[in-house]
């Protein structure tokens, strides 16, 4: 995957990029399925999608090999992830990125488009504390048009389950070793190899000034989403998904 940023494989990127995160959610592309199956329901096969906090646009990937007149604005503030991003989806006129820090007030601006029929995002918005991310929800109900969709699959912790959360723990833990030991790579492994990149090394060091290492918010319930979605203006919202740790949610104007 090195080289100079012309002649790099970005989708090699985007694939060690999956890898990577399936090492962590062994589910992740069946909440994808459900996402795409939530958004043909609701809004069609031909979805104009905010790819929210879209990282390498694993979301509009999946997206247009499903949907190929889909279109799809990815916004995020990571420069690492957004330069594969940027690389992988070259010369395709379905889809743009936008630079965007999802806590400034005014980051619905740098949109092309004042409205989507979807907002789609996983795996990500964990990073905010419940205080930012209910101001976010209240945000994008003003970007999701009337009737359309948006989905957020995400670590969700029912705290009111302690034993069950442990289970699932002590195992995922244990099928993460086994996989570690086969020579997949965790978080760190990953972006050590993008900074040894000429390609990554310079955007992958802007990252982590901006983020520095990795940390999680709140993650709090399905049912705090739900409920705050629904203060937020959206009609309905529940969930649709889920896995032991994770659920995804699913809220409609």
């Amino acid at each position: 995957m090195t080289g100079t940023t012309t002649g790099t494989d970005w989708r090699a990127w985007q694939e060690s990029w999956d890898r990577q995160q399936e090492w962590y959610m062994p589910d992740r592309e069946e909440r994808f399925r459900v996402m795409l199956d939530v958004v043909e329901a609701l809004v069609g096969p031909e979805p104009r999608v905010l790819d929210l906090a879209c990282g390498t646009g694993s979301i509009t990937d999946r997206l247009l090999r499903r949907f190929p007149n889909a279109r799809s604005t990815g916004v995020d503030l990571d420069p690492a992830l957004l330069t594969i991003a940027e690389g992988t989806f070259a010369g395709d006129d379905r889809v743009s990125f936008v630079t965007a820090d999802l806590t400034a007030p005014d980051w619905r601006e740098r949109l092309p488009h004042d409205s989507y029929d979807a907002v789609l995002t996983a795996t990500a918005l964990h990073w905010l504390h419940t205080g930012p991310l209910a101001v976010l929800y209240g945000q994008l109900a003003g970007v999701v048009r009337e009737g359309g969709a948006f989905l957020n699959a995400d670590h969700m912790v029912d705290g009111a389950t302690p034993r069950i959360n442990e289970a699932e723990a002590v195992l995922r833990r244990a099928r993460r070793e086994t996989a570690r030991a086969e020579g997949a790579l965790d978080w760190a492994d990953w972006w050590a190899l993008a900074a040894e990149d000429p390609a990554l090394s310079a955007a992958t060091a802007r990252r982590f000034e901006i983020y520095g290492e990795h940390a999680d918010g709140d993650t709090p319930s399905l049912d705090w989403h739900a409920r705050t979605l629904r203060d937020a203006g959206f009609a309905e919202a529940r969930g649709v998904w889920a896995s032991p740790s994770d659920a995804m949610v699913l809220a409609l104007r």
